[in-house]
């Protein structure tokens, strides 16, 4: 009812995009956040004496706490508004980057960041929901794929720019500039966002809340979608956020400015990406097909990077010691482009049960997607450790093709269970 008086009259349409602007800021900068390490992980191993891939199992501290957190900042904004929850939410997140620039240790450095997994956890949530209770569900739509382009920037950033901060000024410098940059979001969001009485839709505890969107995960209408929710963003943000910048530096011999021009380009596919499948989607119409073929392609994609490398077969078979880097930058964007149809994941789950259970749908398919990219990061740790990076990216095309075969199986039309209700 709102939304439509809102548009009706035109009546805070400004301050309200301005108000949107600036939340969005604030999942920009978590963006940034989670991806730093992509750039800086042989230098900060290098501080703290560990090696690089005890350090990169380390850094899934933060996805693991992001995942915990997702549930109960929800209830905290049902409750006390979104305004102070961001704010609040900001002020953790320069604390957390801070605590992350003066670590001295793997250990103060874990405690970095678990707080800013917890810190940054609803910085999409924030915007998406101030929009959702002030725009109709079509400007919602539109609204909702401009706050992850805006979001998406902080990795544009985490790329090249912060490539050449931590060339010259060291990898804490990246953490240092974030928490300045978590303080500027924080005086535009008190400035602009609106101070909104919450609204007590769900008085149940967080614990009570999480139980039952677990519930709902398991459920047999969402298992599939689960199964690849828990792999598809995972693949994305592991390689964009982690082993991207070593496999370039270490495996093609790029500089840290070269690595993060190619990863630059991925960001960008992952940008441009979403509206690329939106539209392809409504052209389409086939939404399970869309997605399980967008996956399949990623797992294969990944799979011929590292078949890239010294000694592997793609090398082998064209005849060179190591396929060039330009090889990998066309593959990359691809990449970006395929995993693009991980958004297709919430509309899935919103027609697979009914309008009193879409929010909750929607939840555990965002968990799902956290806490496979805190599983992802941990496990392709252990990986690299044992077998190198070639076999990181091996072991995330078989996590894709797995997935995607999963969500095909429990997707089937022939298999198909009633809606959850």
């Amino acid at each position: 009812m709102t939304a439509v008086a809102t548009e009706e009259t035109g009546v805070g349409t400004r301050a309200l995009i301005f108000a949107l602007i600036a939340l969005a800021c604030g999942h920009m900068l978590s963006t940034l956040l989670r991806t730093i390490p992509a750039v800086s992980l042989d230098l900060m191993a290098a501080d703290f004496r560990v090696n690089p891939q005890a350090l990169a199992s380390l850094t899934s501290v933060y996805h693991f706490a992001f995942a915990a957190a997702q549930i109960p900042v929800g209830a905290a904004m049902d409750r006390f508004g979104v305004r102070p929850v961001s704010l609040s939410l900001l002020a953790g997140t320069v604390v957390g980057a801070t605590a992350s620039g003066f670590a001295t240790g793997p250990e103060s450095f874990a405690f970095g960041q678990l707080l800013l997994g917890v810190a940054t956890s609803g910085m999409l949530m924030c915007p998406m929901t101030l929009a959702a209770k002030q725009l109709s569900a079509a400007r919602f739509g539109l609204w909702s794929g401009a706050i992850l382009s805006i979001g998406n920037i902080g990795m544009l950033l985490s790329s090249s720019p912060l490539a050449f901060v931590v060339d010259h000024y060291g990898w804490r410098a990246g953490f240092w500039i974030s928490g300045l940059a978590g303080i500027l979001v924080a005086l535009a969001v008190f400035a602009l966002v609106p101070n909104q009485p919450a609204e007590h839709k769900d008085d149940s505890s967080p614990l009570s809340q999480m139980i039952e969107v677990l519930r709902l995960g398991f459920s047999r209408p969402l298992r599939g979608l689960i199964a690849l929710a828990l792999v598809s963003l995972a693949t994305s943000l592991v390689l964009r956020g982690l082993w991207g910048g070593p496999w370039l530096m270490e495996i093609k011999g790029l500089s840290r400015v070269e690595a993060g021009n190619q990863l630059g380009a991925f960001t960008i596919a992952m940008i441009v990406g979403p509206l690329c499948i939106g539209i392809v989607d409504r052209r389409l119409g086939r939404r399970r097909e869309l997605v399980a073929g967008a996956h399949l392609v990623a797992a294969f994609l990944l799979a011929l990077m590292a078949l890239g490398a010294p000694h592997y077969a793609v090398s082998q078979l064209l005849g060179v010691s190591v396929m060039p880097p330009q090889y990998d930058l066309v593959l990359f964007v691809l990449i970006g482009l395929a995993t693009s149809a991980q958004p297709l994941l919430f509309g899935m789950s919103r027609q697979l049960v009914d309008a009193q259970v879409a929010g909750k749908a929607l939840a555990a398919v965002n968990l799902a997607f956290f806490l496979g990219a805190a599983l992802m990061q941990s496990t392709t740790g252990a990986v690299a450790a044992l077998a190198g990076l070639p076999a990181v990216l091996l072991f995330m095309a078989a996590a894709l093709l797995i997935g995607t075969l999963i969500f095909l199986a429990y997707t089937s039309p022939s298999t198909s269970s009633p809606r959850m209700s």
